[in-house]
């Protein structure tokens, strides 16, 4: 058979169906992908213009220029109140997921995913061998202590957290964390954080799990604070023996991330972005106050999602 077998475990996302869908259709309202409605602030263009013109336009080094490591490096340590062993450019968020459960899942090791989620995760654990093991949240989208042991098993290594969340909105608060990370201590489990949409966040302090939990592995990015969608420059921070054998495997896979878009995000990190979030935490509260009383819809606190519960009838 031509097809390997590895593909019968993964489906195609019925989000990218809906969003291919959206663009043979004339000006619609477009719910279908986790993508910002403002354009990329005009100096980080202007950087990317400017690094292309000028030339810069071949690899990096793979685990991405020194420089912006070095600066992002220093960012985290005062946003996130810590520090890494090791960091790496990745190709999105959505590469160094790839890169790290490459590096990490074996055949048949289990990986808890809170349920809801965002749906790259199953089919990427399934594609390596792995298996997902969803610890449902529902209603109010918390994870319960008795629930996440209660599905802990000798096979489990993993133990992925997204907040702020996609598709629920959900932020995990200092004590909320400190419960679920030394459950996740106490079995030995190495957390994945996905932390892309960090600074859309509405609250006082936002507190990052990768701070809290040296045996974690932070993923975060560039595409949803700035824009950046399209441009597909993320980073990875944590052990220096897991960040060490996914530049392995960037070398063989992804090679860099491009190198224009890592020379404009060096500019990114100096631009404030409060104002749009400013302006998402006014379009949250419009949503959450005209769906509240028609619909059971826990108040986001982060991201840019709703997801309220849909009467059986609708």
């Amino acid at each position: 058979m031509l097809i390997a077998d590895r593909m019968k475990k993964i489906d195609s996302s019925g989000i990218r169906k809906v969003f291919d869908l959206a663009a043979k259709m004339e000006d619609p309202i477009n719910f279908s992908i986790g993508q910002p409605d403002f354009d990329i602030p005009e100096s980080i263009k202007q950087e990317a213009i400017k690094s292309i013109s000028e030339g810069f336009n071949r690899y990096t080094q793979t685990a991405g220029m020194p420089e912006l490591i070095e600066k992002l490096s220093a960012n985290l340590k005062h946003s996130k109140n810590t520090t890494f062993e090791q960091l790496m450019i990745t190709s999105g968020v959505s590469g160094g997921l790839m890169l790290a459960f490459m590096a990490l899942i074996n055949p048949g090791d289990e990986v808890i995913i809170p349920d809801p989620y965002f749906v790259m995760y199953k089919h990427l654990v399934n594609l390596m061998g792995g298996v997902p093991r969803y610890l449902d949240t529902y209603p109010n989208f918390d994870i319960q202590a008795a629930s996440l042991e209660a599905l802990i098993t000798p096979k489990t290594k993993l133990l992925l957290l997204n907040s702020p969340a996609n598709p629920t909105g959900k932020v995990y608060t200092r004590k909320e964390l400190e419960v679920i990370l030394n459950i996740a201590d106490k079995n030995g489990l190495f957390v994945i954080s996905d932390e892309i949409y960090d600074e859309f966040f509405y609250g006082e302090d936002f507190v990052s799990p990768a701070s809290l939990y040296p045996n974690s592995l932070l993923l975060g990015g560039f595409s949803k604070t700035y824009a950046m969608t399209g441009w597909r420059i993320g980073y990875a921070a944590g052990p220096a023996s897991v960040l060490s054998e996914m530049i392995k495997l960037q070398q063989y896979t992804f090679v860099c991330a491009p190198s224009f878009a890592q020379k404009a995000s060096m500019v990114a990190l100096d631009v404030d972005m409060s104002s749009y979030v400013a302006q998402y935490k006014a379009k949250r509260d419009i949503i959450f106050e005209g769906l509240k009383d028609r619909f059971h819809l826990v108040k986001p606190e982060g991201a840019f999602y709703a997801f309220p519960l849909l009467p059986e009838h609708v």
